[in-house]
């Protein structure tokens, strides 16, 4: 059996749910998740600069991440286990800014999520989880951000309850401090403004 490539772009603009290449014989199977010239076919340009995995287990929260300066669009796929990953459009200028979308993720549905730049990503743990990152940008700890997954503007209805509850919760201390959109709304003003000025100057 071959499955080829298939791109669905998402209502939030820039995104995607990827199938990927699938092969299976009697030996048993590959799957392939990214090729440089079939995206590009499909108008998407990325081009990879880091690869990692993170290990989570039941009940972790991932909060909504981001980087402030370089960008970093990813293409996130969950290699075991199962995840409710959630991505925020924090595009100012965009129709569909604060509005959020999740996707279930397992090992059984090798689909992979491309999360484009100016966008948030975090996802709750349902069961002990791989997942994959291949990141068009490499880690930049100065820019390293994001937003509460809590955050009472945004919303994200998290499927607690495939978790017994929000009780069993497994958040890291610096998630617990991140800020809230109103914050990042203000930020990105701010941000602007600066711009403007230094443009005029």
């Amino acid at each position: 059996m071959v499955q080829k490539f298939d791109f669905q772009e998402l209502d939030l603009k820039g995104a995607y749910l990827i199938k990927p290449f699938y092969a299976t014989d009697e030996r048993g199977g590959l799957v392939k998740d990214y090729n440089i010239d079939i995206f590009k076919e499909n108008g998407i340009y990325y081009d990879l600069k880091e690869v990692f995995y993170t290990i989570s287990k039941q009940g972790v929260i991932r909060a909504t991440h981001f980087q402030l300066q370089k960008q970093q669009p990813k293409l996130v796929r969950c290699i075991s286990g199962h995840i409710y990953d959630v991505i925020v459009d924090l595009r100012p200028e965009s129709p569909s800014f604060g509005q959020w979308r999740g996707y279930h993720l397992t090992d059984k549905n090798p689909v992979s999520l491309l999360v484009p730049a100016y966008f948030g990503h975090g996802y709750l743990v349902i069961e002990d989880s791989v997942v994959s990152y291949k990141c068009a940008e490499v880690f930049y700890k100065e820019g390293d951000s994001g937003i509460m997954y809590n955050d009472p503007d945004i919303a994200i209805e998290w499927p607690f309850e495939l978790i017994g509850g929000k009780e069993n919760l497994i958040v890291s201390e610096k998630d617990l401090n991140l800020m809230t959109f109103s914050e990042y709304c203000l930020q990105t003003e701010a941000d602007k403004q600066n711009e403007n000025i230094t443009d005029f100057i």
